[in-house]
């Protein structure tokens, strides 16, 4: 089922199936730079799982990126509670397969998730983090219109965290 549509993509629930392709990003060292460590495929596998529970429990989660053309699974992006400092709030994430980074899909559809937030999910404002390292997760959040709201600590690195209220 298509939760969101955009012009290039389309987002859809991640299924355990998905784990092999999903390893592509999730495990890959290079794509994974900004994390502690690249997942095991154990660790993919319970990633998909925790998404399966939020959207259960949220009706929101990170979904599978699928590019229209070929559908070819390409990533995962959407909206996930996270802790923030002092605050638990909804998040835009992605992570989108190596080969297919730099020509704005993860951009699109971050996009499209912030639309859905607002739209469908009625949140007032919308947050995005990223170790302060991450400058290009930093850009996409700014390219979807997110600013700086502030900075924290998790897994003893500076984090820094955009935002963008509902329109």
């Amino acid at each position: 089922m298509k939760i969101v549509e955009t012009e290039r993509l389309y987002l859809r629930e991640l299924l355990i199936d998905d784990k092999k392709e999903l390893m592509k990003v999730l495990s890959n060292p290079e794509s994974m730079e900004f994390y502690p460590n690249p997942f095991s495929e154990e660790k993919v596998e319970k990633w998909i799982q925790w998404n399966i529970e939020n959207y259960k429990n949220y009706n929101h989660g990170l979904w599978a990126v699928i590019l229209k053309e070929g559908e070819v699974f390409i990533g995962d992006c959407g909206i996930t509670m996270q802790n923030i400092g002092d605050e638990t709030v909804p998040e835009i994430g992605f992570h989108i397969i190596k080969e297919y980074c730099n020509r704005g899909f993860a951009t699109e559809a971050a996009l499209a998730c912030k639309e859905y937030a607002f739209r469908v999910l009625h949140y007032p404002e919308i947050f995005s983090y990223t170790t302060t390292r991450n400058i290009p997760s930093q850009k996409v959040a700014e390219k979807i219109g997110m600013q700086f709201y502030k900075y924290f600590e998790k897994n003893g690195e500076k984090q820094i965290v955009q935002s963008a209220s509902k329109d």
